[in-house]
């Protein structure tokens, strides 16, 4: 027996458990949707049934409808119609009712053997971290390999942690540069609105959607700020602004005595355009980093299994 025979066991055993409880966490996900589909079903099936029943009533007690058929000598004949067609759509109530009995037991016996294997992936972990200890402190050539794949990986899960950082900053940045776009939009309907109305409730509509992009901007500014730094963690130095969107500039809207509604659109459309420009470049710059969390995200998984690998043999 080797240095390492009882752990190697150990490290066995804990991985197949880890597999069984992946497979039942599968098969659990598939009952779980089964399970909704069967109840939508056996909903409508109810309520077909429920009507298949009121018919039958109607014509066994009587009524407009059982005296029509009286008369053209077709009530029997149309009464065993219906009787069938409601037994038929009991029958299908029954049966997908069956349906959900066992399949809401097998959820209950997956959730019972989920419950016994406990958290095998965690025992692994520790498994594999003492092995990895012993081979070390042992001199095992085995010991070096894993100090640098320990090292590369603590290298590459820091890196990936903080593109997802980034990630996280820019979509949140994505998001609020995309309110003021539609804030803007909104008031640039508006205007166009105003220049041809020239009414006093488009130029309020407009200037309301003013005042809420004004909000929405500096919002977004912030969050726009809050991305810079998290790239600037991952070498990107960037400082995206929005165009001036502040309290003065859209306090001049209100003096329509002073600047026409044709020049008020114009601000408005080059406003919105450099606004989406930002967007654009958010957009863009999210893109790039999610690329690098895909690849980072690849090194670090690969880095585990030849841990895995080394570990097992």
């Amino acid at each position: 027996m080797t240095l390492f025979a009882a752990i190697d066991d150990e490290i066995r055993d804990a991985r197949d458990r880890a597999r069984r409880r992946d497979q039942l966490t599968r098969q659990r996900a598939t009952l779980l949707t089964q399970i909704e589909e069967v109840r939508g079903m056996l909903a409508d099936l109810e309520r077909q049934l429920a009507k298949e029943d009121r018919d039958v009533a109607k014509l066994e007690q009587g009524g407009f409808g059982a005296f029509l058929a009286g008369l053209t000598g077709s009530k029997e004949e149309r009464l065993a119609r219906e009787r069938a067609e409601a037994a038929a759509a009991r029958q299908r109530v029954t049966g997908q009712r069956t349906r959900l009995e066992w399949l809401t037991g097998d959820l209950r016996t997956t959730d019972q053997a989920l419950a016994e294997l406990g958290n095998p992936h965690h025992e692994l972990e520790v498994l594999l971290a003492r092995k990895e200890r012993m081979l070390v402190e042992s001199g095992d050539p085995r010991g070096r390999e894993l100090a640098d794949i320990a090292a590369r990986l603590a290298n590459v899960s820091a890196d990936l942690r903080e593109h997802q950082e980034a990630q996280q900053a820019g979509a949140a940045a994505g998001q609020a540069v995309g309110y003021v776009l539609r804030h803007l939009g909104s008031a640039r309907g508006a205007s166009t609105w105003d220049m041809f109305s020239n009414g006093g409730f488009a130029d309020m509509v407009e200037h309301g959607h003013l005042r809420q992009a004004d909000e929405a901007a500096w919002h977004a500014q912030g969050a726009l700020d809050r991305f810079s730094r998290e790239l600037a963690d991952i070498g990107v130095n960037a400082a995206p602004q929005l165009p001036k969107v502040d309290t003065r500039w859209f306090a001049d809207v209100f003096f329509d005595n002073i600047i026409t509604d044709a020049i008020k659109h114009q601000r408005i459309a080059r406003t919105a355009e450099a606004v989406r420009e930002v967007a654009e470049w958010v957009a863009a710059m999210v893109n790039q980093v999610s690329a690098r969390c895909g690849e980072l995200t690849r090194q670090q998984d690969s880095l585990t299994r030849r841990r895995e690998e080394v570990l097992s043999s």
